[in-house]
């Protein structure tokens, strides 16, 4: 199976041109070697991706026919990210989700209309 329709079948990617973008991009290699969208996938190959500052492994276990659903994922890939790639993602994922207490800094823009609808009355 193509390299491409493979990450999107097993739902690494939400298109198959976004798959084809990232091979393209050299976001995506198989076996440590920088590969075409068209590279034609062999079970036990190592798929890493490197995807918003940090990397995924995958090993391929099989071939799905067609598009797989979530819970099915799991027969056709092995996630084989090291642990300190994984304590990287939760971290971007915990920065991205931080905000600000109310109160500090500058005031949104909501916060500015009242003040100024206060001080003008």
């Amino acid at each position: 199976m193509r390299l491409d329709k493979f990450l999107w079948t097993v739902r690494k990617f939400k298109t198959r041109g976004l798959a084809t973008e990232a091979v393209k991009k050299e976001r995506i290699t198989v076996n440590e070697i920088v590969s075409k969208p068209s590279k034609e996938l062999k079970v036990s190959d190592v798929i890493r991706i490197r995807q918003e500052g940090f990397l995924i492994q995958l090993k391929v276990l099989d071939f799905p026919k067609s598009r797989v659903g979530a819970k099915l994922v799991e027969l056709y890939i092995k996630d084989e990210t090291p642990q300190e790639e994984v304590d990287k993602q939760e971290f971007i994922k915990l920065m991205r989700n931080f905000n600000r207490d109310r109160g500090t800094g500058r005031p949104t823009k909501r916060e500015r209309r009242d003040l100024d609808d206060f001080t003008n009355h």
